[in-house]
């Protein structure tokens, strides 16, 4: 079971959730489902805390976003405790009204706030019609996605981060290195929930928080994406002058977050470190 944090005490927190895919799962012998419940119990234990949550996505039926809607439907929270962020390229290509109806399916458990390109807020409505209208300029959308992750990074109080692409994703780098970045550069607490690989793994080994040598490379895993490559490498130059993750846990707790694949784990040692962060 999960260390819970009184009721309430979270009451002034939003903790941004970094997730997605990760290509580690399987070889790991996990599958989606063990992910999907980790991402449960991290959001089960903010929200009975009553804190709220942030996430930056997309609004895809088989996305993060309709999962998290699932599980905020589970508690008696109706005030709204998850902010989905869309970047430019992502509440474009919705038409209007599809975006619309998915304002009410989140209702009173979400609400979802669209960005420009340089991450303020937007009437999704400016300066288009119903139809939707792609971006497909692979620059436009990268500035979108680094305009979305500053933006995400200001209105939260923490970030945990989970999976994690390294290959086929859209942005500068890939997703959750950036958001390990300009987290760490605005010196908000950071949660590497490193059990199950991904990038999130790789933030681990590139900051020092532990070798990671539980997680066997792959021997056929493709060439490493040059993207990805100057990712670590900055993670690298961070890891010498910074002074730790300052989210509330040790180092020997940050290890045990970093290897862990139990949800309960997970979600306890989040806990943990934000519980000691409002104590001091």
């Amino acid at each position: 079971m999960a260390e819970i944090l009184p009721s309430g005490a979270l009451s002034d927190l939003r903790i941004g959730i970094s997730v997605s895919e990760t290509p580690d799962l399987y070889r790991l012998g996990l599958q989606e489902t063990h992910f999907r419940l980790a991402l449960a119990e991290i959001a089960r234990s903010v929200l009975v805390s009553g804190g709220s949550l942030a996430y930056g996505g997309h609004l895809s039926p088989e996305g993060y976003t309709v999962f998290l809607l699932q599980e905020l439907q589970k508690y008696s929270r109706r005030d709204q405790p998850l902010m989905v962020c869309l970047a430019w390229q992502e509440h474009r290509k919705l038409s209007l009204s599809e975006l619309q109806t998915r304002r009410k399916d989140l209702g009173l458990f979400g609400r979802i706030v669209c960005l420009d390109l340089t991450g303020k807020e937007t009437d999704a409505a400016t300066g288009r019609g119903e139809n939707p209208e792609a971006v497909e300029d692979a620059s436009t959308r990268r500035e979108g996605l680094t305009a979305l992750r500053r933006y995400m990074t200001s209105q939260t109080n923490g970030r945990v981060l989970i999976g994690g692409k390294r290959h086929g994703f859209q942005g500068e780098l890939p997703g959750l290195m950036e958001e390990a970045l300009i987290a760490i550069e605005a010196a908000q607490p950071v949660y590497l929930a490193g059990g199950f690989g991904g990038v999130t793994a790789d933030i681990v080994e590139a900051l020092g928080v532990d070798n990671n040598a539980w997680l066997a490379r792959r021997t056929d895993a493709p060439l490493d994406d040059p993207r990805w490559i100057t990712g670590r490498d900055k993670l690298r130059a961070i890891s010498l002058t910074w002074k730790g993750l300052s989210n509330g846990l040790s180092d020997e707790e940050n290890r045990r977050l970093a290897a862990t694949h139990r949800p309960s784990d997970i979600a306890a040692l989040v806990s943990m470190g934000l519980g000691r962060l409002l104590k001091q």
